[in-house]
C-alpha cells in the first residue's frame, strides 16, 4: 500500500482464519516516500501467497519468497517507491544459507519464529529478535539443528533498502518530511479527505474520492 496523499485502511485476519484459529503472524512494514513523492496519488496492491516468487537453496535446506524487490535477478510483485527487497524465509534445522545483497542497501533480519544465528560470526538470534547487518554484498543465516516443538523451522523476515536520508516528523500513523505537513496531514483526516483502500480483494487502486 502507497500511503501518499492519504489512505484509510485496518488490518484484520480473514474471518476463515479467525474462526478455525491457529497461529499466524502480522507483519507491517513502513517504507518512507522520498520528499518529492509524500503527496502521490494512493495505491493499493492485493498480494496473495501464489504471487510471490519462490526460490530455493541449491540443498533445499531453505524456502525463499521473494515478496518486494528483487534477489539475484528473481523479482516479487510488491511495488515501492524507495527501492527495497523483502523476503520470507523458511530454513529447516541446521540449514545455512547465504544471500547475494545489493552493497548500497542496509539489511536486517526479523524472527518470526525458530532459533538460529546470522553473519559469519553466527550471532544468535530467536523469536521476536531483530539481527542488523553491517554493510556486506551478502546476507547469511543459519537454523540451529534443534528447534521448538510448536517451531519446527527457522522463520525469517529479511529486509532492506537504500537509505533516502530525508529529515522524517511523525505523530500516530502520519510519517511526512515537516511539522506543518504532519499538521496538514491530521487536517485532512479530520475533515474526511482521505482515500480508503477497496474492501474487495483484487482491486488495486484506491485515492482520494
Amino acid at each position: 500500500m502507497t500511503a501518499g496523499s492519504g489512505l484509510l485502511h485496518i488490518e484484520a485476519p480473514p474471518e476463515a482464519l479467525v474462526m478455525s484459529g491457529g497461529l499466524f503472524h502480522g507483519v507491517q512494514l513502513w517504507v518512507n516516500l522520498p520528499a518529492e513523492d509524500k503527496m502521490m496519488a494512493p495505491r493499493y496492491q492485493d498480494i496473495r501467497g501464489g504471487q510471490v516468487q519462490l526460490l530455493t537453496t541449491p540443498d533445499g535446506g531453505a524456502l525463499l519468497r521473494v515478496i518486494a524487490g528483487e534477489l539475484d535477478g528473481h523479482e516479487g510483485p510488491g511495488i515501492t517507491h524507495t527501492p527495497i527487497t523483502m523476503i520470507h524465509a523458511t530454513l529447516a534445522p541446521g540449514a545455512e544459507m547465504t544471500l547475494p545483497w545489493r552493497e548500497d542497501f542496509n539489511g536486517l533480519a526479523y524472527v518470526l519464529a525458530g532459533r538460529g544465528s546470522v553473519g559469519t560470526a553466527r550471532r544468535p538470534v530467536r523469536t521476536g529478535q531483530t539481527a542488523v547487518f553491517g554493510a556486506g554484498s551478502s546476507l547469511t543465516v543459519r537454523a540451529d539443528e534443534q528447534q521448538d516443538s510448536n517451531t519446527p523451522d527457522l522463520e525469517v523476515v529479511l529486509l532492506g533498502g537504500r537509505p533516502i536520508r530525508e529529515p522524517m516528523a511523525h505523530y500516530g500513523p502520519f510519517v511526512m518530511n515537516t511539522r506543518e505537513e504532519l499538521q496538514q496531514a491530521f487536517e485532512d483526516f479530520q475533515k474526511g479527505r482521505l482515500g480508503t483502500v477497496p474492501a474487495v480483494h483484487g482491486m488495486t487502486e484506491g485515492g482520494r474520492p
